[in-house]
């Protein structure tokens, strides 16, 4: 029979006792976390195209959350048990869950979506007029684009900000509420599970955003059939970015309630019977005060760097980071824009492919760790050789390409006495801002039916909403006809490959990710272990997760050949040149991998010359 006081009786059963209970929901809340970030990294250069960013000003706002982070993430270390802990963490699910609604703000304060097309009375079409001028309006509509553009800035900066914030508890208390009432050989099983759980996370999130890039973005006022004119193949398409971050903000709330109801502390798995009070004396004030524990960080700080391995361990993490960094924010722009797949496909393989890929060599890596039971000398050694394949790997995809197509007066640029010669469209009143690709009859690509000259079009006769065919186009020698959409390249049968190479690279370096991990613990005197662990990802957010998306972004802007312009200012970018794209994107990847390489070949003759001093100074045993 069970015996119960009656304290024990009138005691609320309201809260969760059970830590495999507590794992199942922080994998819940991580795969939530997880989603979240990587949709929003497959839905960013939609957001650039709909309010005219540039690469540089996307990759800068996906990465603002690290800000944020980096800052507070140093006092986790300092209160560590001395909060409530489940407590905490819904408090940061919820306000990761306002973040990710506050992103979706600029799609309901803007005004609608407003493309270039001759269907909508933009003047996108050659209407004759004699001694016209090529003068840019400034109307309401363009005024109001680029207020849109500064507004969402001030909204996603915020958000993002946010998120950091509301992000800084959900690991470290996570893992260590797990490790503390676990039983000792359960803590790593539970924690395996819990970042199994999670890794599903980031692949789910671009397929999620495949799903939501193919429904057009002002699906909530024109309903569920968009907006016919376009296609998602469209250069001027813009996807329903805002709705998958609602189902994120929806995922992140429902997985942040259960924490409300844990206790701080609850009874150790092999210490099951027992009260709440056994384990009350674990939260007793802390010895160090904060303002003490504020001072000693610099020196504990100084002191870690100086540390030779751990500083040059960390830097090479911080290298393929940047890598990774620069593929999750900019690896469905680069496939767009090299091989003309659309936002939506580009996402379907970064989920179905890319992402399964990195899962793969991450288990993989943590295998070979546990069944070879690497040295601290075979790890440099192992991470080099794998990291050079890795890098090797990539090397085809500088040739895997094309240049970009013909497209009059952008690509080749051509300068030269005839620029001053009236142009074919000089009576066409064109403007500056129009950005309607066509494809002419003769292969050329112009920016718009205005700049080709064309004076009449005919519509779909199977859809109403869509031109079939620009004629009369007097810049189009021989039939002087256009159809709609830009000229196709010839890579399109090079995406599969270029991608599967990129997954094998990526499975092939995330072999190095374990093993690097239980490198750090390995190097740093045990009661150093879990302030060093902090240092490590303080370092790879500043040096890494924080820059490098913009850095992409930058690369990416330099291979620009004609900017869209609004009022007179620099929108975002409507061609780029294809050669100087890859070439940039992938040489910045493949200079941050040799760096690391660099790293680790010197970490792991560090490693060696330490370990044969040691021995050099072993006493010899008495015989």
């Amino acid at each position: 029979m069970d015996f119960h006081s009656p304290k024990d009786m009138k005691r609320p059963r309201t809260q969760c006792r059970s830590i495999k209970l507590f794992v199942l929901c922080h994998g819940l809340l991580q795969f939530s976390q997880l989603l979240y970030s990587s949709y929003f990294k497959s839905i960013i250069t939609t957001i650039e195209r709909r309010y005219g960013l540039s690469s540089y000003s996307s990759g800068t706002i996906s990465s603002l959350h690290e800000i944020s982070n980096s800052l507070l993430i140093v006092f986790v270390s300092y209160f560590g048990n001395r909060v409530h802990r489940p407590r905490v963490i819904g408090i940061g699910g919820l306000m990761m869950s306002v973040s990710a609604m506050l992103l979706t703000l600029p799609h309901f304060v803007s005004q609608s979506y407003n493309y270039d097309s001759v269907l909508h009375n933009r003047h996108d079409i050659c209407y004759l007029q004699e001694n016209s001028t090529n003068t840019e309006s400034c109307g309401h509509d363009e005024s109001r684009r680029l207020t849109d553009s500064n507004n969402l800035w001030l909204l996603m900066a915020s958000a993002q900000l946010l998120f950091g914030l509301g992000s800084v508890p959900i690991q470290p208390f996570g893992i260590s509420y797990i490790d503390d009432f676990a039983g000792p050989g359960n803590s790593p099983l539970y924690i395996a599970i819990l970042f199994a759980l999670s890794v599903f996370g980031p692949a789910i999130g671009y397929l999620l955003g495949s799903v939501m890039l193919r429904i057009y973005v002002d699906v909530d006022t024109l309903g569920l059939g968009g907006e016919q004119g376009l296609r998602p193949g469209d250069p001027r398409w813009v996807g329903a970015w805002w709705i998958g971050l609602l189902i994120t903000a929806g995922t992140l709330f429902l997985t942040s309630i259960p924490y409300f109801f844990f206790p701080r502390s609850m009874p150790s798995e092999d210490n099951v019977i027992g009260d709440e009070t056994d384990v009350s004396d674990d939260f007793k004030k802390p010895d160090v005060s904060l303002i003490d524990f504020l001072k000693m960080f610099p020196r504990m700080f100084v002191h870690l760097l100086l540390s030779p391995l751990f500083l040059m361990l960390v830097l090479a993490q911080c290298c393929f980071s940047s890598v990774i960094a620069g593929l999750a924010t900019f690896l469905n722009k680069f496939l767009q824009l090299q091989y003309s797949t659309s936002a939506a496909y580009s996402s379907l393989l970064v989920g179905a492919l890319n992402l399964p890929a990195v899962a793969v060599g991450m288990l993989v890596g943590g295998i070979i760790m546990k069944k070879v039971g690497l040295s601290l000398k075979a790890i440099p050694r192992f991470s080099v050789v794998m990291l050079t394949m890795s890098t090797l790997l990539c090397i085809p995809l500088f040739f895997m390409g094309c240049p970009t197509q013909n497209v009059s007066e952008v690509y080749p640029i051509q300068k030269g006495p005839n620029d001053s010669l009236p142009k074919c469209y000089s009576s066409c009143s064109c403007p500056k801002s129009a950005f309607n690709p066509v494809c002419g009859s003769n292969g050329i690509e112009y920016v718009s039916p205005c700049h080709a000259g064309c004076t009449n079009f005919t519509k779909d006769s199977n859809n109403t909403h869509r031109v079939q065919l620009y004629t009369n186009c007097s810049c189009i020698s021989g039939q002087g006809k256009a159809r709609p959409g830009p000229c196709p390249n010839s890579c399109p049968h090079l995406l599969l490959p270029a991608m599967l190479i990129i997954s094998l690279a990526s499975l092939v370096a995330c072999l190095t990710h374990n093993p690097m991990y239980m490198m750090v613990l390995r190097i740093v005197p045990s009661e150093e272990k879990s302030f060093a662990i902090g240092i490590q990802f303080l370092l790879m957010r500043v040096l890494a997760w924080l820059p490098a998306p913009a850095l992409f972004g930058k690369a990416i802007d330099t291979s620009c050949i004609w900017w869209k312009e609004v009022c007179g200012k620099k929108f975002n970018c409507g061609y780029y040149d294809n050669n100087i794209l890859r070439n940039s994107y992938l040489g910045l990847q493949v200079g941050y991998k040799v760096m690391g390489v660099v790293l680790l070949a010197m970490l792991g003759w560090k490693v060696q010359r330490t370990q044969e001093y040691s021995l050099e100074k072993r006493p010899e045993p008495l015989l």
